[in-house]
């Protein structure tokens, strides 16, 4: 599930064009590469609050090319997961709280820029404690780490907290720290998918008339 909508400062404050290149070393919105990370942490600045004050959780953030626009992608979810109306929300909120920022302070995203908002999908790993706990009840493929190596464990989340998750194996039922476990991955059980949601996948509706950026990006 997707939601994308065009955020765009085409001039600067004083109404002049911004500049579309740059001096070597930049990339073609005109900022340095490394400028990218100090980006990045502006922009999460400016967007955890309001996702947190909307009650869900930021997963990931990140900001790419694609042809003379950056993308912002922004995934969050919640306990019970996040529709596409609570999607169309946080996608309102941000917009705004980033309008908001660069009034106030100046670019935070060189040029044009677009934002992707969307829940996140059944191929994204299982990396924190709150992952497991929303996952509950699936079939998950895990690394456990221990004192004789590595090995692949495939079994259903039975139960999961801040500490450890909880296996249904064919050995039996199992728990181990987070600390010995790798990244875990959802395996689609072909059985069961009139049980998921279109939301699992990562729906790619847009919601306004702006051309496809991945177009852009092949």
């Amino acid at each position: 599930m997707t939601q994308r909508g065009r955020a765009t400062r085409p001039t600067g404050p004083s109404g002049r064009p911004r500049r579309s290149d740059g001096p070597r070393g930049a990339d073609r919105g005109g900022a340095p590469r490394g400028d990218l990370n100090a980006r990045r942490a502006r922009l999460r600045e400016v967007i955890e609050p309001v996702v947190t004050a909307a009650g869900y959780d930021l997963e990931d953030l990140s900001v790419s090319r694609a042809g003379r626009r950056h993308v912002v992608r922004v995934i969050v979810d919640a306990d019970g997961g996040i529709n596409l109306d609570a999607v169309a929300d946080v996608s309102r909120a941000v917009s705004a709280a980033l309008d908001a920022a660069e009034e106030a302070g100046g670019d935070i995203v060189a040029g044009e820029y677009q934002l992707e908002v969307s829940s996140p999908g059944v191929d994204r790993p299982l990396t924190l404690p709150r992952h497991w706990r929303r996952n509950a009840g699936r079939l998950v493929k895990v690394t456990v780490r221990g004192p004789e190596g590595d090995r692949q464990v495939t079994g259903r989340i039975a139960a999961a907290d801040d500490e450890r998750v909880a296996l249904e194996t064919d050995a039996g039922r199992a728990e181990h720290p987070y600390a010995e476990l790798g990244p875990g991955r959802v395996q689609v059980e072909f059985h069961r998918l009139d049980e998921v949601s279109d939301e699992d996948f990562g729906d790619d509706t847009d919601i306004d008339d702006d051309e496809d950026l991945e177009d852009e990006e092949r």
